[in-house]
């Protein structure tokens, strides 16, 4: 089945996504020191050189912040000065009893650490992926403790768009360009947080992962048919468990490729 979407766009979107893949500064680690220290560790593991550093620069791509204590005067200064740049900050409370409320952080960036346990990377890398969305492609691609977080949240953006989008479009076929658009810009985002690189050569292997994708439009289109009064939601279910599913197995496909 021919995809619904001529070359010129394809290579428009291949443009975007070089230019626009987000921020390429690091991931910032300030706070506590040794715990700070102790976190960054964790998160740089594989990562790309440099990817993760110590301290807060304005060219930060995100931020995670360590508090074993109440803020201090120099904590709240860091905090600030990353809200002034409109860094993403990620606030970790490493102490029994801290307030919850930290200063220039909005209360769902706060990970909490149980008396005892380790650092959550998994959680502290869903609050910087929700909070990066697709402007945490590149930084996913250069440390690997983001990537599975930040190809999730991609995955939820973009079947959410299409589930709407497959509900809203009730001309029958007119949803397809549409639709595939937006996988295909999936596709080729969690081929970047892998690190891969979608040249010429790799794009007709990219065809056929979006290719498959289009039996669930299909599927949509004749459930329209079969249940008309209710098939703007079957239309907008199909499409959004489709765009959903083909993102999953695209972080599988890339996942084997970057290993």
């Amino acid at each position: 089945m021919a995809l619904p979407i001529r070359p010129g766009v394809i290579l428009r979107l291949l443009r975007e996504l070089k230019t626009g893949a987000g921020a390429e500064g690091p991931l910032c680690v300030t706070g506590a020191p040794a715990l700070a220290a102790a976190l960054a560790r964790d998160l740089a593991e594989g990562a790309a050189p440099a990817a993760v550093r110590d301290g807060f620069s304005r060219d930060a791509a995100a931020l995670v912040h360590v508090l074993a204590a109440a803020p201090t005067e120099e904590d709240r200064r860091t905090l600030k000065e990353a809200e002034k740049a409109g860094v993403p900050v990620a606030a970790v409370l490493a102490g029994p009893g801290l307030d919850p409320r930290v200063p220039y952080v909005l209360a769902t960036d706060v990970v909490v650490v149980a008396p005892g346990s380790a650092f959550p990377v998994e959680e502290i890398a869903q609050v910087l992926a929700r909070r990066l969305g697709e402007e945490g492609t590149s930084l996913a691609a250069r440390v690997p403790a983001l990537r599975a977080a930040v190809c999730s949240a991609l995955i939820a953006s973009a079947s959410r768009r299409n589930g709407i989008l497959g509900a809203a479009i009730f001309i029958p076929g007119a949803d397809f360009p549409v639709l595939t658009l937006n996988q295909l810009r999936l596709v080729l985002r969690i081929a970047a947080a892998h690190g891969v690189q979608v040249d010429n050569e790799r794009l007709p292997e990219i065809m056929g992962v979006i290719g498959s994708g289009l039996a669930f439009r299909a599927a949509a289109r004749q459930a329209l048919g079969v249940v008309p009064l209710a098939g703007w939601a079957v239309k907008g279910g199909v499409a959004y468990a489709g765009t959903r599913a083909l993102g999953e197995a695209a972080v599988r496909y890339f996942a084997a490729r970057a290993a």
